[in-house]
């Protein structure tokens, strides 16, 4: 009798920690006057059950590395995530809850990375939680494949996400799934939040594949539970993904969004408005929430804290082991431990190639050598291209390509899959020990722009390698030719876009990239050769430099990127054989130039110099504010063309001959 008194009593109050769960959404849903209510109210259970018992975990130290990893694909019911923060006793106190969406409070409206303790990816476009989450799962993979010895499994831990119908349409997903599914990484758990509504209403108006037979085609292990209220069933459901270690796990749960609510509940105006004070305050009645609103029972709290408890245990049965590792395997220990701090080898830039003026080489190419010298010295550079590595020029000598059968390798074969590539290299960095890189055409970077404005907007170190930069390449004609994308590039917030001259800015680029730690960067390379130029050091740094002066002070400042320098150093000599002293400005990076003092800026260009023409063969919006009203800007307003690349650079204007004649032009003028 005492045994079933015990086990009614635990059932009763795990049923009050879901519903505590439900409570604070619908608390804080009511005081912010908006959010998204419906999906936390039915996904409680599936959020309660990892957060108190499977995930490993410590809410005192929500950085230890061998944690598990929770993705809240879903980011629009954030107040899940939020909930189970609180209850679980990360520093997330009720007074931040009661501030949701509000100016300054650390519950924004969609789960932050870095703004919110225990939250470990930025989330709210639906399709990049669980395609991030992919790259989370390859990086404890590959880790655990390269550091764990006989007998110290150093790095094991799992990535769980909970994912709606909405993440399940998106294309990105499926990118990421198949990837996932291709590479067998048994530790990546999906459970989805299968309560077949959507903002517009029933998921079947648009949306009515069969989504498990679809998984099981990309190779994953597939389980459905048809009460998402049922925590045995979805116990159980949780252990057999567990037990699958060679292939994802996606759970189909099959719940009624804003459970609880008399009239709201299983439509779609519970997904994205409070309930309102009189369907709140009933939805609490049919729930038995006799608590007051922001509060938490006593006996509810204790449960939850039995879990927290559990994890610090576990991380300090963790750190026992890995002070064994560190005597036994010394070397390891301390690779493992300067990659996942995240510092540089004093040493990476000991062996950058140099490159001797009279030569010529594709800034490809040179980002190739650079990217080989600094794989050597720096182990976490991993990475690839989608589908074009021979073009990109991305892999690493001597390095494997990481597959179904090892993990460790440090080639990534993304496929045509640009859109998971750039959220699966925001993965690897997240989860830490990574400076991941992402290769493709430029012209193709709008195919992973989401992805890439996370990396920027989550400060993530992902290098971004966009080759066949401008309408130079030639004869694939205007489909490929970017005109563009680089301005739009520049466009986002906390990217750094650098488009070298030649291959010693190019090197120059790839040391920057390294070094940065609080975003990410992109490259904009060559597919023809360019002519080796004299670039002094610590130059690409500063975003600009000039790199050929006038005798005195300038008539004229020639400002330019990439390929069109060299076109510029040919019309200055011209241009100083006709009397006109002209300084070119070779201007590489926007953003970096922007970081630098007013001095050096100053220096560079000089606000007494107004006749200025920047020359770039991409849209000219942007380069004004460099020109300036009396100046002018050679650019590309138009598609490209099929041809030689020569050729159509020089049908469309990017010549010295056009260069010179409106550089006299704006002098004279």
């Amino acid at each position: 009798m005492a045994d079933t008194n015990l086990e009614v009593s635990r059932q009763n109050v795990e049923q009050r920690a879901v519903n505590a769960i439900r409570a604070l959404t619908i608390d804080a849903t009511q005081e912010a006057g908006s959010g998204h209510p419906g999906m936390p109210m039915g996904a409680a259970p599936m959020g309660y059950l990892l957060y108190a018992r499977f995930m490993k975990h410590n809410p005192k130290n929500p950085h230890w590395w061998n944690r598990d990893r929770y993705v809240q694909s879903a980011g629009h019911g954030s107040m899940l995530q939020y909930s189970l923060l609180h209850l679980s006793g990360y520093d997330l106190p009720l007074e931040e809850l009661r501030a949701y969406r509000q100016w300054g409070s650390k519950t924004p409206g969609h789960p932050e990375v870095a703004h919110t303790p225990g939250v470990e990816i930025t989330t709210g476009p639906l399709g990049q939680g669980i395609s991030t989450a992919v790259g989370m799962a390859l990086a404890e993979a590959h880790l655990a494949a390269r550091f764990n010895r006989p007998g110290f499994d150093v790095i094991d831990h799992k990535t769980y996400v909970i994912a709606s119908d909405g993440d399940m349409m998106e294309g990105v997903a499926s990118e990421a799934s198949s990837f996932a599914g291709h590479l067998g990484l048994g530790k990546l758990i999906v459970l989805y939040d299968d309560n077949r509504v959507s903002i517009d209403g029933p998921t079947d108006i648009t949306f009515s594949e069969d989504v498990l037979k679809r998984y099981q085609a990309y190779g994953w292990h597939t389980q459905r539970v048809a009460d998402g209220n049922d925590l045995a069933a979805l116990d159980q459901a949780i252990r057999a993904a567990q037990d699958e270690a060679q292939q994802p796990s996606i759970i189909a749960v099959r719940t009624l969004i804003g459970f609880g609510a008399p009239t709201l509940a299983g439509t779609s105006k519970a997904h994205g408005a409070p309930l309102g004070a009189e369907e709140a305050e009933a939805a609490k009645e049919n729930l038995r929430i006799d608590w007051p609103a922001f509060s938490v029972p006593e006996d509810v709290r204790a449960h939850y804290l039995e879990a927290a408890k559990a994890g610090g245990e576990a991380e300090a049965n963790w750190q026992v082991l890995f002070n064994r590792y560190r005597q036994e395997h010394a070397a390891a220990a301390a690779e493992l431990d300067r990659m996942m701090i995240g510092d540089l080898p004093g040493d990476f830039d000991a062996d950058l190639p140099h490159f001797l003026t009279g030569g010529s080489t594709a800034t490809r190419n040179a980002s190739h050598k650079a990217l080989n010298a600094l794989a050597a010295k720096i182990p976490e550079l991993i990475g690839g291209s989608a589908d074009l590595a021979e073009s990109n020029k991305t892999d690493l000598e001597g390095e494997t390509a990481c597959s179904p059968s090892d993990h460790s390798g440090r080639i990534l074969r993304f496929g045509v899959r640009e859109h998971a590539m750039a959220a699966i290299c925001n993965g690897l960095s997240l989860h830490g020990g990574f400076r991941p890189f992402a290769a493709t055409f430029l012209i193709f970077s709008d195919y992973l722009r989401p992805a890439l404005r996370l990396s920027a907007l989550m400060r993530q170190r992902v290098t971004y390698i966009f080759t066949h930069d401008s309408i130079g390449l030639g004869g694939d004609g205007p489909t490929h030719q970017p005109v563009e994308q680089l301005m739009s590039l520049r466009a986002i917030p906390n990217l750094t876009v650098i488009r070298p001259a030649d291959a010693n800015e190019t090197v120059q680029a790839w040391t920057v990239a390294v070094q940065r730690r609080s975003g990410p960067v992109a490259l904009a390379l060559s597919r023809q050769n360019l002519p080796h130029l004299d670039v002094p050091a610590g130059s690409v740094a500063k975003g600009a430099y000039v790199i050929a002066d006038a005798d005195g002070t300038p008539d004229l400042i020639l400002l330019a990127s990439g390929s069109e320098v060299t076109l510029c150093l040919a019309a200055k000599a011209q241009l100083d054989a006709e009397g006109v002293k002209t300084r070119v400005v070779s201007m590489p990076s926007f953003e970096l130039f922007e970081q630098q003092g007013a001095g050096y800026r100053e220096a560079v260009l000089p606000a007494g110099v107004r006749a200025r023409v920047a020359v770039e063969a991409g849209a000219t919006s942007g380069w004004q504010r460099y020109t300036g009203l009396e100046g002018a800007v050679i650019g590309l307003d138009r598609f490209g063309a099929s041809g030689d690349g020569d050729t159509v650079m020089e049908q469309l204007g990017f010549n010295v001959a056009n260069i010179v004649t409106i550089a006299k032009e704006i002098v004279r003028s």
